[in-house]
């Protein structure tokens, strides 16, 4: 009965190895090559201010877009302050090549180390910005 067993788990695991193979290689073979997309943030720059409650359009140079983005509607803004990044999203679910997002500035702290976290294909940090109080 030992030699049944052995011989049925050595054909089951056979089976499955062969059908994982089969598996992994299908996807592969049909799915198209994509490129990762880390556009760089061009507003706010260093200098620029913000008041809280206002609305600003943030933009990126959409130059340099492959033709096949990994993640092309997966944008994603979020607020950053010195080296932590709040989970504060100011702008999401948006097209990465549209090059542009109007977000509102969020009721923070003042203080002249803010930055945008932006998310899309890859992720990418804009310069340090001010933001105050009304």
């Amino acid at each position: 009965m030992f030699a049944q067993t052995s011989s049925f788990a050595k054909a089951f695991v056979l089976a499955v190895a062969s059908f994982g193979m089969f598996t992994a290689a299908l996807p592969a073979a049909e799915m198209e090559k994509r490129a990762v997309f880390t556009p760089p943030v061009t507003y706010p720059h260093a200098g620029t201010v913000w008041i809280v409650g206002q609305t600003h359009n943030v933009t990126w140079d959409t130059a340099d877009a492959p033709a096949n983005i990994t993640d092309r509607f997966g944008g994603r803004i979020q607020l950053r302050e010195g080296g932590t990044t709040f989970p504060i999203i100011l702008a999401d679910g948006f097209d990465v090549l549209l090059g542009r997002i109007e977000v509102v500035v969020p009721w923070v702290l003042p203080g002249d180390d803010y930055s945008l976290v932006f998310f899309g294909d890859s992720g990418d940090i804009s310069a340090e910005f001010t933001i105050n109080s009304n």
